[in-house]
């Protein structure tokens, strides 16, 4: 029987530091990709089965897979181990005799377990079953799990049934020695699980060695690849090296093909997803103290929070409301709207969309609230997801059908950050029109980018920009990469770049026209600096994340 500890979710940095305490593991790194095209369409997860018999050597095959991967940015290995079925009183109770036979088929809920394996593989967000060894059941709890480039599934029955095998793309087995595998077992359960060696034999004799004699082996003649169960250093050199072929050709470029893309005419009802802000006298004195260069940072904060203010009572202003009847203080009916604002929530994308937490809070006081961290890859200047916070009724994919969400940022540029958390949404079960981006301001090029992705998603803004420049921004000596990241709008990206300098000293002499001869030495050296290379609104506000909380 493959046994293991409680599954637990982990996320170590890819691969020095990574740790595996369960097997259900998911490795991330530096933040992920875009894993959908410029037209929001998700790019599917690469998913490799890995099949063999119990203590063969799946899990360590999974491990060195991942601790190859060095550039992958989320990896997930995910095991057979959490979908044992539901058990009854009656089989809890075999099981604590070890009298339940757990190698065989019908012991896995092979139909949850594809199921979840396939939300996971379109980059779903799904939750997985907790399953105690401990206690023999399944608890009421479940894992949740989001956003992996690579898929690795371990088990045992992993190639046995078709349904699985149709969602691999890369179907391995680990052939090991039968001595071995139960040597191993046997050194495994006395020193992990306590267990003394005939009880380890007779539950070997009676289930485990059958089910690998009519099931587990068999299954091995649907692999791609057969991986020897020791000394496989070369299989898995071979295994990353196909495996990273087959990710670089599917990685996206495409911030500049969103630029590209955005300068052709506006999409037919473009204009229906944009819910422009009144453009009173007030806005526009807000707008012009807020893009004002000179404007001080006490003051740009205060109508910074006015003007997210303005906007989030614009886009609550069309949302759906249900008639209710109510009594007046004075005792008299009244038919008005609901005003249950429970199936809100709003998610900042950071660090710009902060300035509009404070304004939602004003609107509606306990709306939950979650984050996104996108930033710029510094070497490519594509988005990455750093970091994701959302709130827990975003979690279950049915509650989230139910919500409607509010994305806020301070600016969208190109729309590359803006698609990148809407897809989050999508992916995590919430409907397009139940989506809105709420932003100080916007250039036409992403309506044009968001519109012909996700029509259905509306913009609330309070300006719409018609340039999008690509600039050059100096960085200050001593910044690394790291700090010089932008904000995931911005799309910037560091070039470095070299100047030659000569340097006048004292040795030696130089002749000139009129015969004169002067003490002088001439040495040249090369002096390199970096600059950063951004997409910049315009007019627009400048940086406003710096500004409202730095400068």
């Amino acid at each position: 029987m493959s046994e293991a500890a409680r599954p637990r979710l982990r996320r170590p940095t890819i691969p020095a530091r990574a740790s595996f305490g369960g097997k259900n593991v998911v490795m991330a790194s530096r933040g992920r990709a875009p894993w959908y095209t410029p037209d929001g369409q998700p790019v599917p997860a690469y998913v490799i089965g890995i099949a063999g018999g119990s203590s063969s050597g799946k899990t360590s095959v999974a491990r060195a897979i991942c601790k190859g991967l060095n550039n992958i940015p989320t990896v997930l290995i995910l095991s057979q181990d959490a979908f044992y079925k539901h058990h009854t009183p009656e089989e809890i109770q075999q099981a604590m005799n070890n009298d339940f036979d757990f190698d065989h088929p019908d012991s896995i809920d092979m139909e949850l377990f594809a199921q979840c394996l396939h939300d996971l593989k379109q980059g779903h967000a799904t939750e997985i079953p907790v399953y105690s060894f401990q206690e023999h059941q399944r608890l009421k709890e479940k894992q949740y799990l989001y956003g992996a480039s690579v898929i690795i599934v371990e088990g045992i029955m992993a190639l046995q049934a078709p349904e699985m095998r149709e969602l691999y793309d890369l179907k391995v087995f680990v052939n090991c020695d039968s001595d071995l595998m139960l040597a191993r077992r046997i050194r495994r359960d006395t020193v992990e699980r306590g267990r003394d060696v005939d009880g380890i034999l007779d539950q070997y004799l009676r289930f485990v060695k059958s089910s690998y004699d009519n099931f587990v082996q068999p299954s091995s003649k649907y692999a791609d690849v057969i991986v020897p169960g020791h000394h496989n250093d070369t299989a898995i050199e071979l295994l990353v090296t196909h495996l990273q072929r087959q990710l670089d050709a599917r990685s996206l470029r495409f911030r500049r093909e969103l630029v590209e893309l955005n300068s052709m005419a506006p999409t037919p009802n473009e204009e229906l997803s944009l819910q422009l802000v009144p453009q009173t006298n007030q806005l526009l004195a807000i707008m012009t103290i807020l893009r004002n260069a000179n404007t001080k940072r006490g003051e740009f904060v205060f109508y910074a929070d006015r003007l997210s203010t303005l906007i989030v009572e614009a886009a609550l202003a069309d949302l759906p409301r249900q008639p209710k009847d109510i009594t007046t203080a004075n005792g008299v009916p009244f038919r008005g709207v609901d005003g249950d604002d429970s199936n809100i929530v709003g998610v900042s994308i950071l660090r710009s969309g902060g300035p509009f937490a404070n304004g939602l809070r004003r609107v509606i006081r306990d709306v939950p609230l979650g984050s996104i961290l996108i930033q710029s890859d510094p070497k490519s200047g594509e988005p990455l997801l750093i970091n994701l916070k959302l709130p827990l009724s975003l979690h279950s994919r049915e509650q989230a059908k139910t919500m409607h969400v509010l994305l806020l940022d301070s600016q969208m540029g190109t729309g590359a950050a803006a698609l990148m958390a809407i897809r989050v949404l999508l992916d995590h079960g919430v409907p397009e029109s139940s989506i809105t981006f709420l932003t100080f301001l916007v250039s036409r090029y992403a309506v044009h980018s968001v519109h012909r992705a996700f029509p259905s998603v509306r913009i609330a803004t309070a300006a719409v920009d018609d340039h999008l420049d690509e600039v050059r921004l100096p960085i200050a000596p001593g910044h690394t990469l790291g700090e010089v990241s932008a904000d995931g709008d911005f799309g910037a990206r560091v070039v470095a770049m070299q100047d030659d300098v000569i340097d006048f000293g004292s040795d030696g002499e130089l002749e000139t026209p009129t015969g004169d001869r002067l003490g002088i030495s001439l040495r040249f050296s090369r002096i390199e600096r970096k600059e950063k290379i951004a997409w910049v609104v315009k007019p627009g506000m400048g940086h406003i994340g710096d500004r409202y909380y730095l400068s």
